[in-house]
């Protein structure tokens, strides 16, 4: 089984055998989402950058499942701080594992946590589940770099945010799925608060007018990679 379910906001798990991927777990301070860690099986949670609405529920649940935070060193470092085991890389950095690779790429953002404490350099995170490639934005504004990560590694799926005032908009998400060449693209980090609403079939329609797919998954919703 291969699988990408949409967990809310930025957050998503991806399945493969008997691994379990989250990414951004922002779950218990999302009021829509809807996602019990507990009966999961989570062998490693990427974090790709330190805002509390991106690390979200990650050090509990790393120290629950006794699964690594993968993040840009600064922010690993503060995980580790905080009891939970991590693995610290930089922008550049390509992991491999049993299930394939991550791909540590750029992001255009701030990155502090709550406690003020800096995070290291925003990233965007390219997975490679055995040939299926998920291309994670992270929180970006538009950026050469989807040219250039689209001519190189060619993803398949792209998860863009859309929402604005934080990250890039609907129109700029639009070009960047263009820039990427990617094939299906899923919107994320919208609607989660007032000032990020977003009308997503707007996006719909403004990704498939330039002949690309848009999966608008609903939370809890999943594509088989």
């Amino acid at each position: 089984m291969r699988r990408l379910t949409y967990l809310g906001h930025s957050a998503f798990y991806i399945e493969k055998d008997n691994y379990g991927i989250l990414i951004d777990p922002f779950i218990s301070g999302n009021p829509s989402a809807h996602f019990d860690y507990k009966t999961k099986n989570i062998t490693s949670i990427f974090v790709t950058h330190a805002h509390l609405d991106h690390l979200g529920d990650a050090i509990e649940i790393s120290k629950a499942k006794n699964a690594p935070i993968i993040a840009v060193v600064e922010l690993a470092n503060y995980c580790a701080s905080k009891g939970c085991k991590s693995v610290g890389v930089n922008i550049g950095a390509k992991l491999n594992f049993n299930w394939g690779s991550v791909r540590f790429l750029n992001a255009v953002h701030s990155s502090s946590n709550h406690e003020l404490t800096y995070g290291g350099l925003a990233s965007s995170l390219l997975f490679d589940i055995d040939g299926t490639t998920v291309y994670h934005a992270g929180d970006t504004s538009l950026m050469p770099d989807f040219s250039m990560i689209g001519e190189i590694y060619n993803p398949y799926y792209a998860l863009l945010p859309i929402g604005g005032y934080y990250t890039m908009g609907m129109e700029e998400a639009a070009i960047a799925a263009k820039m990427l060449w990617a094939s299906e693209i899923i919107p994320m980090h919208y609607n989660t608060f007032p000032n990020i609403k977003a009308n997503v079939q707007k996006f719909c329609d403004l990704i498939e007018s330039q002949g690309q797919k848009c999966l608008p998954l609903k939370i809890n919703e999943y594509v088989e990679l």
